[in-house]
């Protein structure tokens, strides 16, 4: 099959006919191989995914879209981070089909710009995930027109990570994340950490006991 997104495949470490789905979406500026260091450490039930996004920005330097940091705000191109929330959608659809896993268990676990799509497809499609991490994100403005009715997102399982010391997004994009979830019926986890724009053995220690929990909730 001719995927959609160039990614980097970590088969079920258990046996199963149709495992779970955990697909992994970097930060801006990286690669499918960034997140990907962290398979070794998931849950052994997920057939794991790590996606390059589509804007390449440098030699091994991708994005979801462009981004600019000025003085007074964050400004992005809208349209292409709206071509990679659809490619995403795409994507996952084209793994179900071709790796065999369980459609009603497919996870997005999103880093910095991966996480803020991860955001974006959870809040206009909740029907393709059973679950979100976003960790060291935000929530675009512009997802707001395209959120579901509420009612589609109740009680759906998301997991918010973010760093109090975070100096590329900081903590207020967190809090602001988490103000706008709190508002939509969600089951939602939100946890803050004495860390930057990273990913520490704290931070991590969570998020694999939520991905088991909800593998467990799954049961």
């Amino acid at each position: 099959m001719q995927f959609s997104l160039h990614h980097l495949l970590r088969q079920p470490e258990t046996a199963a006919e149709n495992p779970p789905l955990l697909i992994l979406l970097h930060g801006v500026g990286s690669n499918e191989y960034d997140l990907f260091g962290l398979s070794t450490y998931l849950p052994p039930e997920f057939l794991v995914l790590s996606a390059r996004a589509p804007n390449p920005l440098a030699p091994n330097s991708h994005a979801w879209f462009p981004i600019q940091f000025l003085p007074d705000r964050i400004e992005i191109d809208p349209e292409k981070a709206e071509t990679s929330r659809q490619l995403v959608l795409k994507f996952i659809s084209e793994a179900v089909e071709f790796y065999g896993v369980d459609p009603q268990q497919v996870y997005l676990m999103g880093f910095s710009q991966g996480a803020i799509i991860s955001f974006s497809v959870m809040l206009s499609q909740p029907s393709a995930l059973a679950g979100v991490v976003g960790m060291s994100g935000r929530i675009l403005p512009e997802i707001k027109p395209l959120i579901v009715p509420h009612n589609q997102l109740k009680d759906f399982p998301v997991l918010v990570v973010h760093g109090t010391q975070d100096e590329v997004l900081p903590i207020h994009h967190g809090r602001a994340s988490n103000e706008l979830l709190s508002g939509l019926p969600l089951d939602l986890t939100y946890q803050e950490y004495a860390m930057g724009h990273e990913i520490t053995g704290e931070s991590l220690g969570d998020i694999l006991a939520w991905l088991r929990g909800r593998l467990g909730a799954g049961q």
